[in-house]
């Protein structure tokens, strides 16, 4: 599920006459050095510097980046896009043979073969809850009968129809923000008359002088209102009030979903067989889809790699990737089996690193994802993954996907789960105060606060915040290292990454995140204790001795994963 400017609605109460100064933090902020700069960013430039003084040639890496679309036309995009040479695009043939049609910068799982696009899905929780219910409720059920998966699902299940139970608090929380929403409805209508333009920012609302009483009054509660809900003061008010409506609409969906099914809006667009993993041919060729819907993608692209060096917009953190874009989260929760075939996509045309900005708290088809990953780790392909924005330990908490590979009652080896760090100067802690943690399901964090990146419709920019903008810095660093040193494999970068991260200075207070009052040493919240530093990677990247990575068959309980599994698409 995406997660864009409303993150702090998340845990509304504690945000309630919040107001964090965030004047003169230089976009971009997130590459800078601690040392030089006294942000706590990652060293990007030193790492640069140092590759240079060695006379390092990059390699061209391709990432994958599994999400909700990407802007092809943006300016800072549309050169480092990947491209399948073998397919000649718009021809209608799948030139290649691997079964996706003109698959020219990627694929759309999200996509019918009519050229529409699927935009919204449910909740996974819903989802499981009403797939299951007859089975699970009828008046000849015996929970005593059931065999050991079906046991698992009855919990699961069960879980699911729990969750489904809101309580007091969060039904006031959705008033509160239907409230607030209105209020910012009702001062911008004001305000955009009296100033004349459409779209304005906090920022330029400061600037601005009323000349009359209902404009005083409006630029008053608008900016209120911002700040309550932690909104960035170089948001504009048109994605304020977009995101506003998401959030309260999905809100309003989730309240009533347990005693009204999903809609299926998946079978009336996509037309696949959902539950048959080898019906994987669905889906086009449009890998923008909806230009509000690639925000989030276009934005997770441009941390990653916008073009370096070309003296418009915004630097990326890598210098010599081709970004792959693969469509596969909605408006809601994304789908286990798209998650699945995005991967084995990924790795069969050449990814070296993917990148997942996205999470949710049931997976039902687990074993198809989990065999994807296993699919990625013997290839050798690393996966980057986001923790999540619900202030919680995952080390308790339940998030998809993840590293835990039950098929093979392990860890994956190329799995990295990311936390989002911020700096003082910007919420006055190290931690973001939305990100997930854990000792044991956390491997690093990455800044994740106020990031500066594409946007997508007419070369724009912008900030977003969340563990979502935190895994691309991750998959950044990752590609570069891949990029300079292509020999090491996709376990050596990850460790790495992780080893070389610098720990903060333990005299800054640190707040647990979800907290405004509990201070927590910022090195229990990862494995690493850390965040991650380019040019420590680099210098320690430039000192590892290449491995090969090890192979293994990939093992499945299901005949359907078995057939995906064993078959590559031609490339």
């Amino acid at each position: 599920m995406r997660r864009g400017i409303v993150l702090a609605i998340m845990a509304l109460p504690l945000f309630f006459c919040r107001v964090t100064a965030q004047t003169d933090i230089p976009n971009g902020w997130h590459l800078l050095d601690y040392a030089k700069d006294s942000f706590y960013g990652i060293s990007l430039n030193k790492a640069y510097t140092f590759l240079k003084d060695k006379h390092k040639v990059p390699k061209p890496v391709i990432v994958a980046v599994l999400d909700s679309g990407v802007d092809t036309t943006h300016e800072d995009l549309k050169n480092i896009l990947w491209t399948n040479t073998k397919e000649i695009p718009g021809n209608g043939i799948d030139d290649d043979g691997n079964g996706y049609v003109d698959d020219i910068h990627g694929w759309n799982f999200l996509g019918g073969k009519d050229g529409r696009d699927l935009t919204k899905s449910s909740d996974e929780r819903s989802r499981v809850y009403h797939r299951f219910k007859e089975r699970f409720t009828g008046p000849s059920f015996d929970s005593t009968s059931l065999n050991p998966d079906e046991k698992e699902m009855y919990a699961t299940w069960k879980k699911a129809a729990n969750e489904l139970n809101f309580s007091t608090d969060e039904q006031v929380e959705l008033l509160f923000v239907e409230v607030t929403a209105k209020a910012i409805k009702r001062h911008d209508k004001v305000l955009r008359k009296e100033m004349g333009t459409e779209e304005y920012t906090c920022e330029t609302l400061e600037k601005f002088i009323p000349t009359t009483k209902i404009a005083r009054e409006a630029k008053f509660g608008y900016i209120t209102c911002m700040k309550m809900i932690g909104v960035d003061p170089d948001e504009k008010n048109t994605n304020t009030i977009a995101d506003l409506d998401e959030y309260v609409e999905g809100k309003k969906t989730a309240f009533e979903s347990k005693d009204s099914p999903p809609v299926d809006y998946r079978s009336e667009i996509i037309k696949d067989n959902y539950y048959d993993l080898s019906d994987r041919f669905y889906g086009n060729n449009d890998v923008m889809g909806p230009i509000a819907g690639a925000k989030h993608g276009t934005h997770v692209c441009g941390l990653i790699g916008a073009q370096r060096n070309n003296g418009i917009g915004i630097d990326g953190v890598a210098d010599d990737v081709k970004i792959m874009m693969l469509r596969i989260v909605p408006d809601g929760d994304e789908y286990d089996k798209d998650v699945a075939l995005a991967i084995r996509y990924a790795v069969d045309n050449g990814a070296k690193v993917i990148n997942m900005s996205f999470g949710k708290s049931f997976s039902p088809e687990k074993r198809w994802v989990d065999s994807a990953v296993k699919y990625a780790e013997i290839h050798d392909v690393l996966i980057v993954h986001a923790s999540g924005n619900e202030s919680a330990d995952l080390d308790i908490k339940e998030n998809y996907p993840n590293a835990w590979l039950k098929q093979w009652n392990t860890n994956a080896t190329n799995f990295i789960t990311v936390g989002a760090s911020s700096d003082p100067k910007i919420s006055g802690s190290i931690t973001a105060d939305f990100s997930n943690y854990g000792k044991q399901n956390v491997d690093v964090f990455a800044p994740g606060v106020r990031m500066y990146s594409t946007f997508p419709g007419g070369n724009q920019y912008g900030n977003l915040k969340g563990t979502s903008m935190s895994a691309p810095v991750v998959t950044g660093l990752a590609a570069l290292i891949r990029s300079y040193y292509p020999d090491l494999s996709a376990v050596q970068v990850k460790k790495i990454i992780e080893e070389s991260a610098i720990k903060p200075d333990a005299s800054i207070p640190n707040m647990k995140p979800g907290s405004k009052t509990e201070e927590i040493p910022f090195n229990l919240l990862s494995r690493s204790g850390g965040i991650i530093n380019a040019y420590n990677a680099i210098m320690d990247a430039d000192t590892v001795k290449a491995t090969t990575a090890v192979k293994e068959p990939v093992k499945t309980n299901q005949a359907a994963s078995a057939k995906t599994a064993t078959t590559k698409t031609k490339q």
